[in-house]
């Protein structure tokens, strides 16, 4: 039987990171992450930007385009020593 009433809306510490009341606690397959309150609105205009780029870039790869022009990576090849065959090339000159 629990002798006292215990504590409310203090902070505590979880994995070494303090988490003060108020904040949101989020979670996903990749981790977990501490939004601080006053930080949440920007957060959330922050998350939809990164929804909305990253839907942006799946329909570009549904449309052909390949990650390595999406990101800019293609003009960095030949500085790493790295020629880009397609496959098309690669298959007529086999």
């Amino acid at each position: 039987m629990k002798a006292t009433a215990g504590s409310v809306n203090l902070p505590i510490v979880l994995g070494g990171q303090t988490v003060h009341p108020g904040d949101v606690i989020l979670g996903d397959d990749d981790g977990v992450m501490i939004v601080p309150r006053a930080d949440v609105d920007r957060a959330l205009v922050a998350a939809q930007a990164r929804v909305d780029k990253e839907a942006a870039s799946r329909a570009a790869f549904a449309d052909g385009e390949l990650g390595l022009d999406r990101y800019g990576l293609r003009d960095r090849l030949p500085g790493l020593g790295i020629e880009y065959v397609s496959y098309d090339e690669y298959h007529c000159n086999g």
